[in-house]
């Protein structure tokens, strides 16, 4: 199981480190062996710990350069980070990222070796046409992506779901992630509106092989327990 937590714009960097620690701790003290991972705020990023995997929300394709306000390679390589974050929803339908440019980034990252989770998902408005006019536009997300890349971890996230306390209906997520593992055998996370009483619901799910946890993950102890209900499922 994957367990992955996705800070967004929150917690100070002073914050961010009590977090990662506390997380780190409760992972040690409880012997946990789900890999984790945490995608703090840009200004937060520091070096990952043995148990916590700390990666990047987002990042510019280039080493370094003219780009204000991006971070490259030269800035996430201070720290050891080899993990991203490509393809978020937020960043597709809040910033505008296009397709186009999601793949050069995430072949700019394919080639240093990074280990990346590409999400993919989709807006209400598709959900309500029905799963066959779903899946192709899921499947317009794949397009120009090395699906068989072996640093890939992909995960859908329904957009409206996201944040709303909204959820598809377990038989829902079982569909489409049977759909998309047709598409990849990439390890394949769920994510939106994941808390601690319905993560176990979902990583019971056939082909859901983990979370990827927003708002329910602002808190340490939360996303604890998160990690723990994963390690006692696989058990």
């Amino acid at each position: 199981m994957i367990i992955a937590a996705n800070l967004k714009t929150n917690l100070t960097r002073e914050k961010t480190a009590k977090y990662i620690k506390e997380v780190e701790h409760f992972l040690n003290q409880h012997n946990i062996s789900q890999e984790v991972f945490v995608f703090p705020a840009v200004s937060n990023l520091m070096s990952s710990t043995s148990k916590v995997v700390v990666g990047t929300q987002n990042a510019y394709p280039a080493v370094n350069g003219a780009f204000t306000g991006e971070i490259g390679y030269e800035q996430l390589e201070e720290f050891g980070i080899k993990t991203i974050l490509i393809g978020h929803s937020e960043r597709r339908h809040v910033i505008g990222e296009t397709q186009e440019s999601l793949i050069t980034k995430f072949d700019f990252y394919k080639n240093l070796g990074f280990k990346i989770i590409y999400c993919v998902g989709e807006p209400l408005n598709v959900r309500e046409m029905g799963h066959k006019a779903m899946m192709e536009y899921i499947s317009k997300q794949y397009e120009g992506i090395d699906t068989t890349y072996e640093n890939l971890i992909i995960a859908y996230e329904p957009v409206w779901a996201i944040g709303s306390g909204l959820t598809p209906t377990l038989e829902d997520i079982e569909m489409v992630h049977k759909d998309l593992k047709i598409k990849s055998a990439a390890p394949l996370l769920y994510g939106g509106s994941v808390k601690v009483s319905n993560i176990t619901e979902f990583l019971a799910l056939d082909n859901v092989d983990g979370v990827l946890v927003g708002s329910a993950a602002l808190y340490a102890e939360h996303f604890c327990t998160m990690c723990e209900h994963a390690q006692n499922l696989k058990k």
